[in-house]
């Protein structure tokens, strides 16, 4: 209402959300963790594919929710035009539409670009996908992991005379969703100047170059001399940074600087170690890595992993056991900060979930719900449309508005 205090920062926001399984809902579940109203658009007659993720209980998916909590449920069939009639009701009420869909299936669907902004001059529309709108792989179906495979990520993980591997997390997904959320508000920050919208074009291809903070460059100024490659538990440029093998933890320890590296020697009572000719510098310890790694890791197993972490904590060395999920989600600093927080949904009861990693001094985290779907058909129409229950139950007998239970 009028006067009201904002929930969050972005209270007051419109998103008509065309988003599917991972990429697209991030980005929109982070607008609506910052107080906008996200309007979830899934097509009839089963929505998001992502409601038969796991894990399921009572036939409701933990993985939608923990995708698509805080947004409102609108279940269409966008190939009807009395389905594609409702949506161009709806965008000249919204301030931001976003979409994951291949390319060229919102033009087929009526809602390219072009279309939108006659429909709604103002808006920002952000198509999220896996190469791009434009360029030669632009039409080629994608997801995370083939983003990773053609920006060169996949080829640094694995050990060096064995297959590359790919990160078994959502590392391309969420990034791009969370870098669409980035251009969306800096869009909408641009149009308060201009008044006008623009198209955003974020692709996991794009984002995943991010990820090399040293080999592009490196490969480039000496010529294609460094050609980085796969180097298994170890940094192929910096040691000591990598993985050791404790008692009873795998760690990783992060020394290559040389006052690190002088206090992981004082960690491990050799302080002398550090004006060893072998390890005095990055270069000496890269060419000696084995060695290195050796001694690093005979000290972790003789010691015992809580003496040993102790010992590096105390000399300030960068350093992290490698916790599984079930450890982490019980680490106590991940509970206090709410990096990993407990969430209710009507269905699934009390579950945990990864928390919002942006913090506002002025603003707390949302209590926010996932929608059943086509559950605010009703709602949205008569708000933005002004539909009246009788032309919506209408729709619903002709399939044009789908809802279900779960």
């Amino acid at each position: 209402m009028a006067g009201d205090a904002p929930r969050h920062v972005l209270d007051g926001y419109k998103v008509l959300d065309f988003t599917h399984i991972v990429a697209g809902p991030t980005c929109t579940l982070m607008l609506a963790e910052m107080g906008a109203e996200v309007v979830k658009v899934e097509f009839a007659p089963n929505g998001d594919a992502a409601r038969q993720g796991p894990f399921i209980v009572n036939n409701r998916s933990g993985y939608f929710v923990q995708h698509n909590r805080g947004k409102k449920g609108l279940c269409i069939d966008l190939k009807h035009p009395e389905g594609s009639k409702i949506i161009r009701d709806l965008i000249p009420h919204f301030d931001v539409l976003v979409e994951n869909y291949a390319p060229g299936v919102m033009e087929r669907l009526g809602f390219g670009y072009e279309a939108v902004s006659a429909l709604n001059p103002r808006i920002v529309m952000c198509s999220i996908s896996a190469f791009g709108q434009r360029g030669p792989l632009a039409n080629e179906p994608g997801f995370d992991y083939l983003g990773a495979a053609y920006a060169g990520i996949v080829s640094m993980c694995g050990e060096p005379n064995g297959p590359p591997y790919v990160p078994m997390v959502a590392l391309g997904d969420v990034s791009t969703g969370a870098h669409a959320m980035g251009a969306i508000c800096a869009a909408l920050l641009g149009r308060m100047r201009t008044g006008r919208g623009q198209h955003l074009d974020i692709s996991l291809l794009d984002t995943y170059m991010h990820y090399h903070e040293c080999g592009i460059e490196a490969h480039s100024l000496s010529n294609g001399a460094v050609l980085p490659t796969r180097s298994g538990q170890h940094s192929w440029y910096a040691v000591p940074a990598g993985i050791f093998k404790g008692r009873d933890h795998y760690f990783i320890i992060i020394a290559p600087l040389d006052h690190h590296f002088a206090a992981l020697c004082r960690s491990m009572g050799n302080p002398e170690l550090a004006k060893d000719p072998r390890f005095r510098t990055n270069a000496d310890r890269l060419k000696n890595l084995k060695e290195l790694v050796d001694l690093i890791e005979h000290w972790l197993q003789t010691t015992g992993d809580d003496a040993a972490e102790a010992a590096l904590r105390e000399n300030r060395v960068p350093h992290a056991p490698v916790l599984s999920v079930a450890e982490a989600v019980r680490h106590p600093h991940l509970r206090q900060r709410g990096t990993v927080r407990t969430v209710h949904d009507r269905i699934l009861g009390d579950f945990d979930v990864p928390g919002f990693a942006l913090r506002f001094s002025a603003y707390a985290p949302l209590e926010l719900e996932a929608p059943l779907l086509g559950e605010h058909n009703e709602e949205i129409l008569r708000r933005y449309a002004g539909y009246s229950p009788e032309r919506i139950r209408e729709l619903e007998e002709k399939g044009v508005l789908r809802s279900a239970p779960v």
